[in-house]
């Protein structure tokens, strides 16, 4: 019987933010997986270990949690003034399936230090020390990100003294600003994408309740956490376990994906996991972080808790903290509400691993229409193991 040989294909494995992944440079990958298709799909998904009905991803690199079943594939950038495309891939646990909905927030912190250290990045452009500014084409959503990355002797610098929520160890600060996060759709006004800052979303045989649908960083439905027996304090464990009430969420979520316009049928929801997130918003209230620290009150503006591909995230999705720094800047959803109210620029919120500050500067236009130029937030990256992975021969 003759079996199929391993191939080998150059790879880094990362740490961007709250997340991490497995980095590609597009002319590394199989000729066959250097346009989107099954063949790239079929890859991404046996690098990771997908799809595993035992939910652990034992036989690939990923971590069996939405934070870490994550794939990137980079590019010189054929966009002008831009240094590198990034093209985000989520890829599904226990179904085989990659999601090309959305970006991640949270691994764009490594996309210009990945960029600098693989020559995607004209050499005049890098100084010998200070801030190498990145320019970003996010493929999957067709924006401009701008990566702030420190350099020492030529070299992208890692390590300092930043800490960040839900990282066990400092690194160095890596400042990413998400230009014009809001989604204008096709009809060229969709940050709100039913016109209203708050709604009423109707979920048969679940209730009704006050919503607020954002496009920005990621389509985004808040909820109030009291509305749906929450307090806005709670960590994984207590919700990850609860079956039911992961199931609850994944259906309001369906209906606010409907009600959004990004599907026309809740069924389709399956087959669109990464998008739109769901997270519920309360008003400050003091807790112990999962990492045992004490988070106060007076130390945040709300609490926020999200979920991620059916289940609790450990902190928050860089591309749902644009969302939330957005909405707050916003008067009157419920995210500006559970902050206090009125204008402001920033918010610092609670999340299960501690806490994050992000900014967002907010407009009306001639026509009363909302809009932000820009996000801001800062992240950390590190590569934690550079390559080759290998998958058989016959994935594709």
């Amino acid at each position: 019987m003759n079996f199929a040989a391993q191939i080998k294909i150059p790879a880094t494995y990362m740490r961007g933010g709250t997340s991490k992944g497995v980095f590609f440079k597009l002319e590394d990958l199989p000729q066959a997986a250097q346009v989107a298709g099954e063949a790239r799909d079929k890859i991404l998904l046996r690098v990771i270990g997908s799809p595993d009905p035992y939910g652990k991803q034992i036989d690939g690199m990923g971590g069996a949690t939405s934070s870490t079943s994550k794939t990137v594939i980079l590019a010189k950038s054929d966009v002008p003034n831009h240094d590198v495309n990034y093209l985000f891939g989520q890829v599904s646990i226990d179904k085989a399936f990659v999601d090309w909905s959305g970006n991640c927030g949270n691994l764009t912190a490594a996309v210009g230090s990945f960029a600098i250290s693989n020559g995607l990045v004209d050499a005049a452009r890098i100084p010998e020390n200070g801030i190498c500014t990145v320019r970003i084409w996010q493929q999957n959503i067709q924006k401009t990100i701008i990566a702030h990355v420190p350099i020492q002797n030529g070299q992208v610098q890692e390590m300092g003294d930043f800490e960040l929520d839900g990282v066990t160890f400092p690194a160095a600060e890596v400042q990413i600003e998400f230009l014009d996060p809001a989604d204008e759709g096709e009809d060229g006004g969709a940050m709100f994408p039913t016109g209203n800052v708050v709604d009423t979303l109707h979920v048969p045989d679940i209730g009704d309740f006050q919503a607020t649908f954002i496009n920005a960083g990621i389509p985004t439905i808040f909820l109030n956490a009291e509305d749906i027996g929450y307090t806005g304090t709670e960590l994984q464990e207590a919700m990850n376990s609860d079956n039911a009430a992961l199931a609850r969420f994944e259906t309001i979520r369906a209906y606010g994906a409907v009600q959004m316009g990004l599907i026309q049928d809740v069924s389709e929801a399956a087959s669109r996991q990464h998008t739109p997130k769901i997270a519920f918003v309360s008003k400050p209230k003091t807790y112990t972080s999962s990492s045992g620290k004490v988070v106060n009150h007076d130390d945040v503006d709300l609490l926020v808790r999200a979920l991620s591909m059916g289940k609790l995230h450990h902190a928050m999705m860089g591309t749902t903290a644009v969302a939330i720094g957005t909405a707050a800047a916003i008067p009157n959803t419920l995210v500006n509400l559970a902050a206090g109210g009125g204008e402001r620029e920033a918010v610092r919120f609670g999340h299960p691993s501690g806490t994050l500050r992000v900014g967002a500067q907010a407009i009306q236009d001639t026509h009363g229409q909302w809009q932000v130029k820009k996000a801001i937030m800062s992240r950390s990256a590190r590569v934690l193991m550079e390559g080759w992975v290998r998958i058989p021969a016959d994935t594709f």
